[in-house]
């Protein structure tokens, strides 16, 4: 399997820190400050075209999430291939810098099913049921 990549001029290729990670880390091209309680989108520079029956979910990076309050989300389908844009959230009182080519995110290639979806009277769940938050206990 292949995921097949392009890169606008100043752009990093998606790369995994070790060979089993199911994370392929984004870099910035940019430098950028992100403020305090503030959002900032990065345009990346790269455009990838997935396998198919695949989506891509874009994923924080555990040390910019645990360690600084930052954090990233997204979902690229299949049939996308304009260029990745990240937001990152900064959920702490406190800024952080980042210089160019710093890792931001991470791309998570996963497969996926297209159900057809059929509406029904009423749906037949689990032992659990309609039971949800905080229905197991602490």
């Amino acid at each position: 399997m292949q995921l097949k990549v392009q890169l606008d001029e100043g752009a990093f290729l998606p790369e995994r820190a070790h060979a089993t990670d199911a994370g392929l880390d984004i870099r910035t091209p940019e430098r950028f400050k992100l403020d305090p309680w503030g959002s900032h989108t990065v345009n990346t520079g790269v455009h990838i075209e997935l396998p198919p029956n695949t989506k891509c979910d874009i994923r924080s990076k555990s040390g910019l999430n645990t360690n600084h309050d930052i954090i990233s989300e997204g979902l690229i389908d299949e049939g996308f291939s304009g260029e990745i844009r990240v937001r990152l959230h900064n959920v702490s009182g406190k800024p952080y810098g980042f210089e160019r080519g710093d890792k931001i995110t991470q791309l998570v290639v996963t497969p996926v099913y297209y159900p057809d979806v059929v509406q029904v009277e009423q749906v037949h769940g689990g032992e659990r049921g309609v039971n949800g938050y905080g229905s197991t206990g602490r």
